[in-house]
């Protein structure tokens, strides 16, 4: 990669109707933005359809997209929908901030209605669909259909045991029960898939690049830990023994308990990862270079309790290492990987970064603490790294400069001899542009000056996270003059 610079921006945060971002005329407007703003990345959160607390970190599946991000518009032009349908729902009085809620009361309502005109014009590409997908797509669209005969409870609270634990037989009698609708929640991927592809051939046909994320671990109640039991350490119950998360630091005093399952890898190691390989056969697919979030895990990884209160009382174990990596690199050759190596690192954790030659991110913000010399500070930064300003996770640079340490706005000020005339935001943007570092994402809330309020994520919270939009106004032509000329100084067009 040469020297590049792009937005983070996710697809639920595009503007338009019907409540959250999607995959449709709004997608492409911000494409030609990125264009014109001389961008050649654009960075997104994970796709998969969201479970509980809406986080795009736990999802249903690890192969399948978000039925939010079906864009309704696009169902209208191919006559599977109505305006008048369309407009029939309210999906929030918001266009700044995503009601889950409404979103989730309504939108299957709709698809719903898409499904039925569907199916009375059959497509053969569907058929050709489900052909391709079957290694992933029944054992989801069966999960999700039991999910909802059940009322969404989870796969481990269903009352029917033997379904619970995937018995031949009630495979079988559930795949009748529910027939039409496992054959909906396929159509749904279906829809998903199809209006995802066009838009990242449009994407990429401006010269852009479509960076996605692939959280470490999966949710509990996913169809992949309730399909493939075996690959998670689970007790024979099908209960975690222990559950992931990260010990205290700067964002939670009492660490970070996410409640994730943790992997058995002695077991996929056994299998040469084929879970794995599978897993990152599809995002590969999806996207032209992949995040992985919480790399050091594949070092160390934090194990928690099952049932613990909080992160407090976890240990650090050991995970795959770079056999992992050699096996995918044999199975699938070289792809595009960016590596989430925040938090503490450990000397086996830099060393597995250099062994597998992945880029790792350095956050601008965590540069400042306590004026101390560290990784972050971009006068440190090499070559084979990301800059960022902030992630989701962090507040934008408005908030911080608000909400932060006293000393460490001072530093920062003193470091990038920043000006109210140029602005702060634009001030740590600048400094994020003139590093080595090969590519530079900057969230696009930090290119609108916005404050704590857009923030994407407060870690260790749940209930009003992932809900930021913005709005079609704030993507100007102007803007883009400001981005492509910073882009243009630094050399990375």
């Amino acid at each position: 990669m040469k020297r590049a610079a792009g937005i983070l921006m996710h697809i639920s945060s595009l503007p338009g109707k019907y409540g959250i971002g999607t995959l449709g005329k709004n997608a492409y407007e911000f494409a030609n933005f990125l264009k014109k703003s001389g961008q050649t990345l654009w960075q997104i959160l994970p796709i998969g359809p969201t479970s509980f607390g809406d986080s795009p970190y736990q999802s249903f599946s690890v192969h399948a997209g978000n039925p939010y991000f079906i864009d309704l518009e696009l169902l209208c032009e191919d006559g599977l929908l109505s305006k008048i349908d369309c407009n029939h729902f309210n999906f929030g009085d918001s266009p700044i901030n995503v009601d889950y809620k409404k979103i989730y009361d309504n939108r299957f309502k709709l698809l719903k209605k898409a499904f039925m005109s569907f199916k009375d014009s059959r497509d053969t590409q569907f058929n050709k669909f489900k052909l391709e997908n079957r290694a992933w797509l029944f054992d989801y669209s069966l999960f999700m259909a039991v999910k909802s005969h059940y009322n969404m409870a989870p796969w481990h609270n269903w009352p029917d045991e033997n379904i619970k634990t995937r018995t031949a037989d009630s495979v079988e009698y559930y795949s009748e029960l529910l027939k039409n609708e496992i054959e909906f929640f396929m159509f749904l991927q279906y829809l998903f898939y199809s209006q995802w592809a066009k838009l990242k051939k449009y994407v990429n046909s401006l010269g852009i690049k479509i960076i996605g994320d692939m959280p470490i671990y999966v949710g509990l109640d996913s169809a992949d830990t309730w399909s493939y039991p075996e690959v998670f350490w689970l007790d024979c119950n099908k209960k975690p023994v222990k559950v992931s998360g990260c010990p205290p630091d700067g964002f939670s005093p009492k660490g970070q308990l996410w409640g994730n399952p943790l992997y058995n890898w002695k077991y996929l190691k056994s299998t040469n990862y084929s879970w794995w390989i599978n897993r990152i056969k599809t995002v590969n697919k999806l996207f032209d270079i992949t995040r992985i979030d919480h790399f050091r895990g594949f070092d160390s990884y934090y194990a928690i309790p099952f049932g613990a209160n909080d992160a407090t009382c976890g240990e650090w174990l050991n995970g795959p290492g770079i056999d992992f990596f050699n096996m995918l690199k044999e199975k699938l050759g070289d792809i595009s990987i960016i590596a989430e190596d925040l938090g503490f690192l450990t000397a086996s954790v830099k060393k597995l970064l250099k062994d597998t030659g992945y880029p790792g991110m350095k956050v601008l913000q965590f540069a400042f603490e306590s004026q101390k010399e560290n990784d972050y500070l971009p006068h440190n930064y090499v070559k084979n790294s990301i800059a960022y300003t902030g992630t989701h996770d962090n507040d934008t640079i408005v908030g911080w400069f608000k909400n932060g340490r006293k000393n460490d706005i001072l530093h920062a000020v003193e470091y990038g001899a920043l000006n109210e005339t140029e602005g702060y935001s634009w001030g740590l943007i600048r400094l994020c542009y003139a590093s080595v570092s090969k590519a530079v994402i900057i969230p696009m809330q930090d290119f609108l000056g916005l404050d704590s309020r857009s923030r994407m994520n407060i870690p260790s919270t749940v209930g009003g996270n992932w809900t930021w939009r913005v709005l079609k106004e704030q993507i100007t032509d102007d803007l883009a003059d400001k981005i492509k000329h910073l882009t243009k100084l630094y050399g990375r067009i």
